[in-house]
């Protein structure tokens, strides 16, 4: 487990207000414990395309599970079906479970080996989303990513974290001209405020001077 920090950030606008939303997230408001980033390099093996290094993010759940307080006999939460399960065995009948936990944390991660090669091979951070290989670049990098996030969040829920995924795309994140243009870190606040734990990802956002792909990695704003 990592907890939050945010180092001086170089001479960019969109670093500068993206960490000082989170850093406020983290400082100011009233449920957030901490803020835990998970580099895409330590959960995923970034030599071998689209594969989860289990073992650390399976150390890394149990970690949280423990620092937020949760008892060891909670009710997993991902009730997707798998080795021929059917619902009546994954879903109890009722569970007298408490869920408000202690410390609410917040989640980011970055993408490791998901959707850095559909990009680089695309073009998609040099290119026109106009030209067609740039447009099912986007579209294949942001398949890869949140197929990283949902593995995530399932690993969490396993665990009996109500975790739920935030993408940065999706949430309505954009820059102009490499900039921060719009954040929403507001559903971030709501998805807490509500007694989940919000799980935020590297994505693929839009840039509408440039139309180039940026990626948002937590509080980072970063080119792919």
């Amino acid at each position: 487990m990592i907890p939050a920090q945010f180092p001086t950030p170089p001479e960019s606008q969109a670093l500068n207000i993206a960490t000082s939303q989170f850093s406020a997230l983290a400082n100011s408001h009233r449920y957030v414990h901490c803020i835990v980033k998970l580099g895409g390099a330590a959960i995923t093996r970034k030599d071998e395309l689209e594969t989860v290094n289990d073992p650390v993010l399976s150390a890394t759940t149990l970690h949280l599970r423990e620092a937020m307080g949760l008892s060891y006999t909670n009710v997993s939460m991902d009730w997707s079906r798998r080795n021929g399960s059917s619902i009546v065995d994954l879903v109890p009948n009722s569970t007298d479970q408490h869920l408000g936990f202690q410390n609410p944390f917040v989640v980011v991660h970055g993408a490791g080996s998901y959707g850095h090669f559909q990009a680089s091979k695309s073009g998609v951070n040099k290119g026109d989303l106009k030209n067609p290989l740039v447009k099912a670049g986007f579209v294949a990098t942001r398949i890869s990513v949140t197929k990283l996030n949902q593995g995530v969040v399932r690993s969490l829920a396993l665990e009996g974290i109500p975790a739920v995924g935030i993408s940065p795309f999706s949430a309505g994140w954009s820059t102009q001209n490499k900039a921060l243009k719009r954040d929403n870190v507001l559903e971030v606040q709501r998805a807490v405020d509500a007694g989940f734990v919000p799980v935020v990802h590297g994505d693929a956002v839009l840039d509408s001077t440039l139309w180039f792909m940026r990626t948002l990695v937590g509080q980072l704003l970063i080119p792919l």
